[in-house]
């Protein structure tokens, strides 16, 4: 009799990784603490990952009837630049509602069979065997003399210039991409000082960007759909090997990478991917629990060390004066530059 698997969170990585082991007949069960639908703080773009894998999990079907979007082009906005060119990406994306693929997820898990207990926070102190942590981010407060944190709403009347718009600001950044619908996800990444107190966020928007902003006149004349806004704080953007933590762990309780990359979903359905055969294996009894463990977390590793490397120096980038103001016009005006940023931090 095959061992049960039990998840520990229902996000992207939690629930792809328990489709693709009822699909090889695996019992699992996934505890998720909160319910579904529901809105996340999330970018809501898959770039990095291929047709053929989704395929593989089994989602390509689901993404399609969940209304995904194809990215082809994007841009960026620097603090006193608005003419720099728009790109085409060399891999679409897609663009996709976390409020409606993770409710699709959760029902295509449990038309496989998979044991869904929803408003049921698991206990992370002691992670026993034949468990795996996908709860999200590892809060961490104060990073660097700093905290991040993350705001998401969505938006209707804000044409967009480009499928993909990233706009830099002096202490953080907003992505914009379009949703079906005729919606736009509108997704930033903030950071402030441990010894600075809060800054009150604009008087009509729920974001710390500066009034005399394209970006706060183009927000100030949209409608946003205040149902959709969402927060998160204490994020930690320091990469993190697998085989250093405690328990097996995938998507953002692994590690984060940084928003500007667009990867951040990518990764959680590579994650679940590489976990499905050795966890199918530990289930059957054909692997113990120490070498499945073992093999993902270095398989994980693996795929993800270096586009995490190349996603931090980015991320340092996007902060840094001297690329908002001169090098960073530089660099998004040169093709080379775009093409070799795009193809080291998803791969």
């Amino acid at each position: 009799m095959n061992k049960r698997i039990t998840i520990l969170g229902g996000g992207l990585a939690g629930l792809t990784l328990g489709i693709g082991l009822r699909r090889r007949g695996v019992p699992v069960t996934v505890l998720e603490a909160g319910r579904y639908p529901r809105h996340r703080a999330c970018g809501e773009l898959i770039s990095g990952l291929r047709q053929d894998a989704l395929a593989r999990v089994g989602l390509l079907e689901a993404l399609s009837q969940a209304g995904a979007q194809r990215a082809l082009t994007a841009t960026f906005f620097l603090p006193n630049r608005c003419d720099l060119p728009i790109r085409r990406l060399e891999q679409s994306a897609l663009c996709i509602s976390r409020f409606k693929l993770d409710a699709l997820l959760a029902d295509y898990f449990r038309n496989t069979g998979g044991d869904l207990c929803q408003n049921t926070r698991a206990d992370l102190h002691d992670v026993p065997e034949g468990a795996i942590r996908t709860t999200g981010r590892r809060a961490h407060p104060v990073e660097n003399g700093a905290m991040w944190f993350g705001i998401k709403i969505h938006a209707r009347k804000l044409p967009l210039v480009a499928d993909l718009e990233m706009h830099v600001l002096k202490d953080g950044y907003v992505g914009l991409c379009g949703l079906p619908d005729n919606e736009v996800n509108v997704c930033g990444l903030f950071r402030r000082s441990s010894r600075r107190r809060k800054e009150a966020a604009s008087s009509c928007l729920p974001f710390p960007i500066p009034g005399s902003s394209t970006l706060h006149q183009r927000l100030s004349g949209a409608d946003l759909d205040q149902s959709s806004f969402c927060s998160v704080a204490g994020l930690s953007l320091k990469p993190q090997r697998a085989l250093s933590l405690p328990e097996l762990s995938l998507g953002d309780a692994l590690t984060m990478i940084p928003p500007v990359t667009g990867n951040g979903m990518s990764m959680a359905f590579e994650a679940a991917e590489l976990a499905i055969e050795p966890l199918a294996a530990y289930s059957r009894g054909d692997l113990a629990w120490t070498s499945a463990r073992g093999q993902i977390a270095r398989a994980c590793d693996s795929r993800f060390a270096s586009r995490l490397r190349w996603a931090q120096w980015l991320q340092w980038m996007m902060f840094s004066p001297i690329f908002q103001n001169y090098l960073g016009a530089l660099a998004l005006s040169s093709q080379f530059a775009w093409n070799t940023l795009f193809r080291r931090t998803r791969s």
